[in-house]
């Protein structure tokens, strides 16, 4: 037990420290995004879409050939590098063009590769019954980086500038990355330590074995449904909402101070629900119900936004979604990665949280805005996120029963 509890505090520390650097820069992302005009983010999402499907090959052959022990420090060590290197680019070049544009692009791209590395490990490290009990207080660490991450882009904003911000945020990666060393030397460590744990070995396969597993898995490609539909919820919301942000402030600062607080209230009620509802709902009532939970208050909130099309209700059900997802839908998915192979840990989950993810992403940026061209209102697209949000519905029961039939609660 002595053992679990170090690897618990390692594993909540790590994750801490890691949305804690991401939040501190989602801010900055979100204001340039808002900024450039909510009609950009259409041609942003693309752009992120096409660097995905350029990286995720070359993540296949990493994971294929290096050593775990060597690629997982490796990825967080090259983000932070690249931190400094946009902190000086802000710096320097402030107002250069393609300044906005290259960093909404990057840091999506960050937090996606840095994120499934994380949960790829922690399926890794964690047996299912394990992962059930604890995954959500592991969850709620990541809620607390949540929360720190943005509380200090409020305060420091306008001291330090987004230079000072990156750099910052470069800091909390590298405090990540230690904890990463410590989890794995702990691993090493233990005589016990089962054959999937060898992380001194690579995962091995071939390069696409992720792209082969998923289509050959109705399974999996039910998470990537999954994925899929929220990600084209959360991108109809996320659009209006920044079209709502660039008409009601004016200055880049001021739009980065009203996200850093909407990512405040989101981590700050997602890590309640991480550490007081998802480990005993998972143990007491299963992963089905609460991915089929999750997914019907979805349906309430576009529901709720069709019949009060209005800003603050906007804003609201922007908070509601992006709780729901992190508090009860994003651990629950986690969940359903302890029941298969290392590497579909490590590929297949990479595929969906980064091309499934930025695929639709993209396809629902141009959705959007062919809704809009046709004439549809805030209470329209609303509706037609309902619709989807029912069909999500239905995957996530599907899902959680597959989840049951390979061993899982």
């Amino acid at each position: 037990m002595a053992g679990e509890r170090r690897r618990l505090l390692l594993s909540f520390a790590y994750f801490a420290l890691l949305l804690a650097s991401y939040y501190l820069i989602r801010p900055v992302r979100d204001a340039l995004a808002a900024g450039a005009g909510a009609g950009t983010i259409k041609y942003l999402a693309s752009a992120v879409f096409l660097a995905m499907c350029l990286l995720v090959p070359l993540f296949g052959w990493l994971v294929s050939r290096v050593r775990r022990v060597w690629l997982l420090p490796g990825i967080y060590g090259f983000f932070a590098l690249n931190l400094v290197l946009f902190a000086l680019a802000f710096a320097l070049v402030p107002s250069a063009a393609w300044l906005g544009p290259a960093f909404y692009v990057w840091t999506t791209v960050f937090n996606l590769f840095v994120v499934s590395v994380f949960w790829s490990f922690m399926a890794d490290l964690w047996r299912e019954a394990e992962g059930r009990r604890l995954f959500g207080v592991i969850a709620a660490g990541g809620s607390l980086g949540g929360l720190a991450g943005p509380l200090l882009a409020r305060l420091l904003v306008g001291s330090l500038g987004h230079a000072g911000l990156a750099l910052l945020a470069a800091a909390l990666l590298c405090g990540a990355l230690g904890m990463v060393l410590l989890l794995l030397r702990d691993a090493a460590g233990r005589a016990s330590t089962p054959a999937r744990l060898s992380f001194a070995e690579p995962v091995g396969g071939e390069i696409l074995a992720g792209l082969t597993g998923l289509v050959r898995s109705p399974y999996l490609l039910g998470i990537a449904a999954l994925v899929a539909l929220g990600s084209v919820l959360g991108m109809f919301v996320y659009i209006e909402l920044a079209r709502a942000a660039a008409a009601a402030f004016a200055s880049g600062e001021a739009r980065t101070a009203f996200y850093a607080q909407r990512d405040l209230w989101v981590n700050g009620i997602a890590c309640v629900l991480q550490l007081a509802a998802v480990g005993p709902l998972a143990r007491r009532v299963g992963v089905r119900p609460v991915l089929t939970g999750s997914a019907a208050l979805t349906v309430c909130a576009f529901a709720a936004l069709t019949l009060a099309p209005l800003a603050g209700t906007l804003v609201a059900i922007n908070v509601l979604l992006r709780v729901v997802e992190f508090g009860l839908g994003k651990p629950a998915r986690d969940m359903l990665y302890t029941v298969v192979d290392t590497e579909t840990q490590y590929k297949t989950k990479n595929l969906i949280d980064t091309v499934v993810y930025r695929a639709m992403d993209a396809a629902s940026g141009w959705l959007h805005a062919g809704l809009t061209a046709l004439g549809l209102s805030l209470a329209g697209v609303a509706s037609a996120g309902t619709a989807l949000a029912l069909v999500l519905v239905g995957v996530a029961w599907a899902v959680g029963s597959g989840y049951r039939r390979r061993g899982g609660v």
